[in-house]
C-alpha cells in the first residue's frame, strides 16, 4: 500500500512531469514558426527565410502574428493600400531593431505609383517621409526603386529611371540622415527584367536585388543572381508560388506551396523570399517550408503542378508577346493584373491598376488575328484570357 506521504510525492512529480513535457499529437500542436534565417548580402542584417509580402495587409494584428512567429523580414510600399498604415499601427508594440522595413520610391496612390523618370530628388524624399510619418518609425532598413521594367518596353529609358542622378542624390541624403540604411531595386518585368537587375548589379549602387523568382522562370536569372551573391548583394525572391493557383488532385492543396518555397530557398544566393499573407492559415502553412530542404517529393509535387497550369501561366518578366500586337496591347502587365484578380484575392488592385493602363483590352474582342497567340513560347491561348481579364477588371457603370 502506498503512504499518503509517497502519493503525495508522486502526485507532485506527475503535474511538473505534465507541466513541462510536450502534449500528445492528438490534443496539441506546434505552431509553426522560422526555424532559418539568413544573411542579406553584408548589409550585415539577416532576414527569415519566409518573409511578409505586406501587398494584402489589412490588420496590424497579421504583423504582431508574424512578430511572434519569427518573421523578420516586411515588404510594403506606399501604393499597397492601407499596408503602411497597418504597419504603423503594429508599431508601438514592436521592438523596431528587432524587425526589417522595406518600402518603395512610390506615391500613395492606386497601384502602380511608382515614381516615374523626371521626378525630382524632392519627390523621392517626400515619397520615403510619407512612408515614415505612415509606418510611425525613424527609418527604413531598404527603400527600392520598384518594378524596374514595368513602366516602359524600352532598356534604356528603365536604365534611366534606375540609375536616375535625382534619385541617387536622394537616397545619399537620405543615408545621411539616417532616414533609409540601404538601396535596393525590384523587377518582375514584363520587360528587359535580367538585363535591368543586371545593370544594378554591376553599377555599384545597389546593396539588394529583388526579383521574381520560381521553378518555372527566366533562364538567365541564375546568372544575376550569381553575380549578385559575388559582390555580396542581397537577393529577396518574390512571386515565388508561379500564378499561386490550388492544385486540382485530391490531397495536394497545401503541398504545393512549401515545394515552390523549398525549390526557391535551395539556392544558396537567395536571402530569403517574400509572400503575401492574407491570413494566419496562410501564415502558418507558409511557415511549414522555413529551415526545410528540398526533397524529391517537391520536385514531383512541382512537376504535377507545371503539367496542370503550365500551359496558362503566364510567366511574369517573360514579355515576349509585348511587340507582337498592332493596337499596342499592354499583354504582360494586363495577364499579371488578371493574376493578382483571379489567384491572389487581390480584386480591387488589381482592378485600379488595369484601369490606369492606356491601352487595355478592349481591342482583342475584335482582333481576327491575334499575332500574341503564335508569340507566346508557352502555348497560351492569349486572346482569350485577355478578353477575360478585360470582363473581370473593368469597372462597370
Amino acid at each position: 500500500m502506498i503512504k499518503r506521504r509517497d502519493f503525495l510525492k508522486i502526485a507532485a512529480l506527475s503535474t511538473v512531469t505534465m507541466a513541462t513535457s510536450p502534449l500528445h499529437a492528438e490534443t496539441a500542436t506546434e505552431t509553426p514558426s522560422v526555424k532559418s534565417y539568413r544573411a542579406i548580402g553584408k548589409t550585415g542584417l539577416k532576414m527569415s527565410d519566409i518573409s511578409f509580402g505586406g501587398g494584402k495587409l489589412s490588420a496590424a494584428s497579421m504583423v504582431l502574428r508574424a512578430v511572434d512567429s519569427g518573421i523578420t523580414y516586411f515588404d510594403t510600399a506606399p501604393d499597397y493600400g492601407q499596408s503602411e498604415k497597418e504597419i504603423g499601427e503594429a508599431m508601438g508594440r514592436i521592438q523596431r531593431e528587432k524587425i526589417i522595413i522595406a518600402s518603395k520610391f512610390c506615391n500613395a496612390a492606386p497601384n502602380p505609383g511608382h515614381l516615374p523618370f523626371g521626378s525630382k530628388k524632392k519627390d523621392y524624399i517626400a515619397a520615403v517621409e510619407g512612408s515614415l510619418s505612415r509606418m510611425k518609425t525613424d527609418y527604413l532598413d531598404f527603400c527600392l526603386v520598384h518594378a524596374i521594367g514595368s513602366m516602359s518596353k524600352d532598356l534604356e529609358a528603365e536604365k534611366k529611371r534606375l540609375l536616375d542622378d535625382e534619385m541617387l542624390e536622394a537616397a545619399a541624403d537620405l543615408k545621411k540622415a539616417g532616414k533609409i540604411r540601404f538601396l535596393g531595386t525590384s523587377s518582375h518585368g514584363p520587360d528587359n527584367m535580367e538585363a535591368l537587375l543586371m545593370t544594378a548589379v554591376k553599377s555599384g549602387h545597389f546593396d539588394m536585388i529583388q526579383p521574381a523568382f520560381n521553378f518555372m522562370n527566366f533562364p538567365k536569372l541564375p546568372e544575376v543572381m550569381a553575380e549578385a551573391y559575388k559582390l555580396g548583394m542581397g537577393v529577396i525572391a518574390m512571386k515565388t508560388l508561379a500564378g499561386a493557383k490550388d492544385m486540382k488532385i485530391e490531397g495536394t492543396k497545401n503541398e504545393f506551396p512549401l515545394a515552390a518555397f523549398r525549390w526557391v530557398l535551395k539556392n544558396p544566393e537567395v536571402s530569403g523570399l517574400i509572400v503575401t499573407m492574407k491570413t494566419v492559415a496562410d501564415m502558418e502553412l507558409y511557415l511549414k517550408a522555413s529551415g526545410e530542404k528540398f526533397t524529391s517529393a517537391d520536385q514531383r509535387t512541382l512537376e504535377r503542378y507545371a503539367r496542370l497550369y503550365g500551359s496558362e501561366y503566364c510567366r511574369t518578366g517573360c514579355g515576349q508577346c509585348q511587340g507582337s500586337c498592332a493596337a499596342g496591347v499592354e499583354i504582360a502587365s494586363i495577364m499579371r493584373y488578371r493574376m493578382y484578380f483571379r489567384d491572389y484575392g487581390m480584386e480591387k488592385r488589381a482592378m485600379q491598376s488595369y484601369a490606369l493602363l492606356k491601352n487595355k483590352a478592349t481591342a482583342c474582342f475584335a482582333c481576327g488575328d491575334p499575332a500574341c497567340v503564335g508569340s507566346c513560347p508557352y502555348g497560351l491561348p492569349v486572346q482569350d484570357m485577355l478578353c477575360d481579364a478585360h470582363e473581370s477588371m473593368s469597372f462597370m457603370a
